[in-house]
């Protein structure tokens, strides 16, 4: 899938943009000084395969409390810090990687410059905020409401400020709780400029429902290859946003980290257990990282031809399936052997693109 083409922004030992894989974050929910039960956040969203965490800066407590969350955090850590310049100055005198700074909340242009001229020294980067609540005043009333002009003027303005310092170690986000506007606003500033973006619809909710409108808004971004970090923002636990990443992006194809099984609806016409065999399958491929398509298919209307479309699929009727690799018939095997037969073919298959990678290992 073509990314678009965007500069290079470090954070911490990642690098972001079009040239490398799009990085998942969240952030975590216990007050930033409760050391213990952020630390322990981070360790269940780390083992989640959360790349990059983000902590609410908000009072000077929280700021003690960053130098032994950075000693900690194994992954890029994030301050997430509003309306005081002063603590994303502490931030970044605690050894944070990246702090998020909303310009239009902090107290003016000279504020913003001293945060980015202390980022500049310390090598730490930044990311521009720009939310549909908290757009500027002026903006406001040229714009009569939050619009994605609006917001993108906003974006672009803040972006000049850091970039007329020599700054250009940055990525943007450009949130609203409307897919549209999100939609919207993150297009246009993309075909603006090739600035790193960070993607999300901010407030979305509940799961399920806050997965589906995340759904909605980040995957045709993803799919025109825009967004170089997501993060999906549920109400509740964030462990179960790491999750809902990455099947976003699984599904778009814009980064595939896991193998994506593929199974019939439920109808009439399905021959074979394929609850069962499925639930087997996924138990069996819990924490497997090989990125290949698997199809099973339960009947013998669609399932030979969309069995063959997968990397690995098999077509089953009459308590027996077809097994395919890359749309060639491997063998039939009875229905008992199904889930046995695929495991063996994606041992295969992992075995061989490893072997043709440089590194030895499958890269995601």
């Amino acid at each position: 899938m073509p990314r678009r083409s965007t500069r290079t922004v470090r954070i911490g030992d990642l690098r972001i943009g079009h040239e490398h894989p799009i990085r998942v974050q969240s952030m975590t929910t216990a007050d930033t000084d409760d050391l213990p039960a952020v630390l322990r956040e981070i360790e269940r969203l780390v083992e989640a395969g959360c790349e990059i965490v983000r902590v609410t800066v908000n009072h000077d407590r929280a700021a003690d409390a960053l130098p032994e969350i950075r000693r900690e955090c194994p992954v890029p850590l994030v301050a997430d810090v509003h309306f005081t310049h002063r603590l994303a100055l502490r931030a970044i005198d605690a050894g944070v990687d990246k702090v998020r700074l909303n310009p239009g909340n902090v107290g003016g242009r000279e504020r913003v410059q001293e945060v980015v001229r202390a980022a500049e020294a310390a090598r730490v980067a930044l990311r521009i905020g720009v939310n549909s609540g908290s757009v500027e005043k002026d903006l406001l009333e040229k714009h009569g409401w939050p619009s994605p002009e609006a917001m993108v003027e906003s974006a672009l303005r803040h972006a000049r400020t850091v970039e007329d310092l020599g700054f250009t170690n940055f990525v943007v986000s450009l949130k609203s709780t409307d897919t549209r506007t999100v939609l919207a606003a993150n297009r246009a500033f993309a075909a603006a400029t090739d600035i790193p973006l960070h993607l999300g619809v901010t407030e979305a909710g509940r799961p399920p429902y806050g997965v589906i409108k995340s759904a909605a808004g980040l995957a045709p971004l993803l799919l025109e290859g825009i967004g170089d970090t997501i993060r999906v923002s549920l109400t509740g636990d964030p462990v179960p946003e790491v999750a809902a990443a990455f099947d976003i992006l699984k599904a778009t194809g814009a980064r595939v980290t896991s193998p994506e099984l593929i199974a019939c609806p439920t109808c009439g016409r399905i021959e074979i257990d394929l609850d069962a065999l499925m639930e087997e399958l996924e138990d069996r491929l819990r924490g497997e990282t090989v990125p290949c398509r698997i199809a099973v298919l339960g009947c013998v209307v669609n399932g030979p031809g969309e069995a063959s479309e997968a990397d690995i699929g098999i077509a089953a009727g009459g308590g027996k399936g077809i097994l395919y690799r890359k749309g060639r018939q491997v063998r039939v095997v009875p229905e008992e052997q199904m889930v046995e037969a695929l495991l063996e073919e994606i041992r295969v298959w992992k075995a061989e693109q490893e072997e043709a990678t440089p590194t030895g290992r499958l890269e995601v």
